[in-house]
């Protein structure tokens, strides 16, 4: 499985995706920084965390939707069922391989704290809850993604997929409440109020590994009838 994450990572960041990623990300980071130190006049860290959940359902597709589907267009699908690495191993390489890049995208985040500490005292414990939050958030967007690209050949419609299901899962509890359990952005929130939630944890974790077992269950089906 190693072998698999540094081949990803290399693949992020010798192509475009990787930096793309990145540099979207603290831009849209630094706007919502701005914003909340300039024009709310907050020193708290964890404020714009609320906007860039938001903007995570746009941007993950970028990581996410390349994975197997670009594989399937360029014929090296069959390269991967002929492979001596079992498929449960190369679905969470490539997984860990998109989530590395997404922590490394958070890690960049702590120049604002720095940042911060010149205006006033954010709070360490609360920016840490965060950023815990954040990931997991991260993490299960990351996996329906994964998910998405093993459907389908076309990158496209597996970014357009993801985008959409993240919309939709964003409304649905407007219209039951019983569906409040697949907003993921809605559970986020108790997070950068410094609560560590552990329902959300669950879920989070939950909905992560159910993606990451449907994909193993996409790609061995697909490899039995190869």
């Amino acid at each position: 499985m190693g072998a698999i994450i540094k081949k990803e990572i290399k693949t992020y960041f010798l192509s475009p995706i990787g930096y793309i990623f990145i540099g979207l990300f603290l831009a849209m980071c630094s706007v919502f920084f701005y914003l909340d130190v300039f024009y709310y006049q907050s020193v708290q860290f964890e404020n714009m965390f609320y906007s860039l959940a938001t903007i995570l359902t746009f941007i993950i597709p970028i990581l996410t939707m390349r994975i197997f589907s670009e594989e399937r267009k360029t014929g090296t699908e069959q390269l991967l069922y002929t492979s001596p690495i079992s498929i449960t191993k190369i679905v969470l390489g490539k997984f860990f391989s998109a989530v590395i890049v997404m922590i490394i995208a958070e890690i960049c985040t702590l120049v604002y704290f720095i940042i911060l500490t010149f205006f006033g005292t954010p709070h360490i414990q609360t920016a840490i809850i965060t950023l815990l939050g954040f990931t997991l958030l991260s993490m299960s967007y990351i996996a329906f993604g994964v998910f998405a690209s093993s459907i389908t050949e076309n990158q496209i419609i597996a970014g357009v997929v993801t985008i959409s299901f993240f919309i939709i899962s964003w409304f649905l509890p407007n219209f039951n409440s019983q569906f409040s359990t697949i907003s993921l952005i809605n559970m986020f929130n108790k997070f950068p109020a410094g609560l560590i939630a552990i329902e959300e944890i669950a879920i989070y974790t939950t909905f992560s590994v159910l993606c990451i077992l449907l994909t193993i269950i996409v790609l061995q089906r697909k490899k039995s009838i190869k």
